[in-house]
C-alpha cells in the first residue's frame, strides 16, 4: 500500500509546491508544480493521477551555428548566466511571493547527463535550499520523464519508450523498478539524428531533430526508401553503423560523386536522391527498429498501452508508426506530450521530486547532492508505486 501523504504540506496547507531545475544537457529548465492534498492517495496507487497544477514551465537553450554541437564548458557557462534568471521567472509566474513559506521543496537532476552542465545547475540548487532553508530532493532525469507524461496522459502501467539525445531505452514498471527491457549499445538515437542534421550544415533551432523532420516531411520518393543498416540485436539496438552509411552518403551527395550508384544514375549521371530523401529513410529505419522492440517489450508484460517520452517522441512520424503498431495489437493506445514536456524541462523534475518527496525521500546531506554523469533509471528505488 502507497501513502503519498506521509509528509505533510508547510504551514498546514492542504497542498505541495515544489520548484525543479533541470540542465543535464543544453536545456536549462526551471518548473513550479502543485499537488493537492487527496484522501484516496492515502490508499492504492494513484502516482500517475496528482491532480498536478503547473504553475509555471521556464526553459533556454544553448544554440550553437549550424554544424556545430554544444561542448560541456560552453554549455554550463549558459546554465549559470541564465539559472537565477529563470528561477526569479519561474517564480514570478508561479506567483511565489516568499519561497521560504510556499515552497516545499526544491528539487535537481543528480543525473545522467553532461558533468558540468549538471554541475552549474546544482550549485545553484544548493544555494536557494541553504538560503530558503528548503529540504532539497534528487531526481533521476530519466524518471523525471516518465512521471511527467504519466501525470500529462495519465497511462496506468504502460510501456515505455524513452527517447532523447543521451538515452534511448525501453522501460517497464517492475516491484518498485523502472525495469529496462531494451536500450542502444552505442550512441542514442537524439544524438544520431543531431550528428546526421550537423552533416547537412541545418540549423540547431530550435532543434535539429525537429528540423530532419520537417526536411523528412518535404520527401516526394516515400515509396522508395534509400537502403539503410538496419540493426536490432534481440531487445538492443545499434546507431552508430547506420549514422556512419548515411554521412558517407551524404558527403558523396555533397561533393557530386557520381561514381556512387545509390545517389546518381550511372548512365546519365542524373541525382536519384534528394538530402529530404536520406532525411526520411533515416526516420523510417530508426523508427522501425524503435517500435520492433517496443512491440517485444509489450508482449513480455502483455500491456496494450505505449507511453513515449523524451525529446525524440515529439516526432510527428514516430508516434503515427507507434499508433499503428498498437492499433494492430488489439486496439492499444499511445500516449505523448507535446513539446512542452517531452522537451527536458524543470516540471518533470519537480514532479518527481514531489513524488519523492512525498514518500520521505529527502536529502540529509550535501554530500548526498553530487552529481553524476552515469545514472541508470533501474537505480531508483520507486516508493511511490506499488
Amino acid at each position: 500500500m502507497v501513502n503519498l501523504n506521509t509528509i505533510a504540506p508547510k504551514n498546514g496547507r492542504s497542498y505541495y509546491i515544489a520548484l525543479g531545475l533541470e540542465g543535464s544537457a543544453n536545456k536549462l529548465g526551471v518548473g513550479v508544480i502543485k499537488h493537492p492534498i487527496l484522501k484516496e492517495q492515502e490508499i492504492g496507487d494513484h502516482s500517475h493521477d496528482c491532480h498536478a497544477e503547473i504553475l509555471s514551465n521556464i526553459r533556454d537553450t544553448y544554440t550553437t551555428p549550424p554544424g556545430e554541437g554544444f561542448l560541456p564548458r560552453d554549455t554550463a557557462r549558459h546554465h549559470r548566466n541564465w539559472c537565477v534568471r529563470l528561477i526569479k521567472r519561474a517564480l514570478k509566474e508561479a506567483k511565489i511571493n516568499d519561497p521560504r513559506l510556499d515552497l516545499d521543496v526544491i528539487c535537481f537532476t543528480k543525473g545522467p547527463g553532461m558533468g558540468a552542465p549538471l554541475h552549474s545547475v546544482v550549485i545553484a540548487a544548493r544555494t536557494c535550499s541553504l538560503l530558503w532553508d528548503i529540504p532539497l530532493v534528487r531526481v533521476n532525469h530519466c524518471v523525471g520523464h516518465i512521471e511527467m507524461g504519466r501525470e500529462i496522459t495519465k497511462a496506468v502501467n504502460p510501456v515505455v519508450l524513452y527517447v532523447s539525445g543521451g538515452n534511448t531505452q525501453v522501460i517497464a514498471y517492475s516491484e518498485n523498478r523502472y525495469r529496462i527491457f531494451g536500450e542502444t549499445l552505442d550512441i542514442a538515437i537524439g544524438n544520431c539524428l543531431d550528428r546526421f542534421a550537423r552533416t547537412l550544415k541545418i540549423p540547431n533551432a530550435p532543434s535539429p531533430g525537429y528540423n530532419i523532420e520537417q526536411l523528412a516531411n518535404k520527401c516526394k520518393n516515400k515509396d522508395q526508401l534509400v537502403e539503410l543498416p538496419y540493426t536490432v540485436k534481440g531487445m538492443d539496438l545499434s546507431m552508430s553503423g547506420i549514422l556512419a552509411y548515411i554521412d558517407s552518403l551524404a558527403k558523396d551527395l555533397f561533393k557530386g560523386n557520381k561514381k556512387n550508384k545509390i545517389l546518381f544514375d550511372t548512365k546519365t549521371g542524373e541525382q536519384k536522391v534528394t538530402v529530404e530523401d536520406l532525411c526520411y529513410s533515416l526516420q523510417e529505419n530508426l523508427f522501425a527498429m524503435l517500435v520492433e522492440i517496443t512491440e517485444r517489450a509489450m508482449a513480455h508484460v502483455n500491456t496494450s498501452q505505449v507511453l513515449i517520452v523524451g525529446g525524440v517522441g515529439c516526432n510527428v512520424r514516430l508516434q503515427e508508426m507507434m499508433a499503428q503498431m498498437c492499433k494492430d495489437r488489439a486496439n492499444g493506445q499511445v500516449h505523448a506530450t507535446d513539446e512542452r514536456f517531452c522537451i527536458d524541462n524543470g516540471v518533470m523534475i519537480a514532479q518527481a521530486g514531489l513524488l519523492q518527496y512525498r514518500m520521505g525521500d529527502v536529502v540529509k546531506d550535501l554530500k548526498e547532492t553530487i552529481v553524476t554523469q552515469k545514472f541508470r533509471t533501474d537505480e531508483v528505488y520507486v516508493s511511490w508505486r506499488e
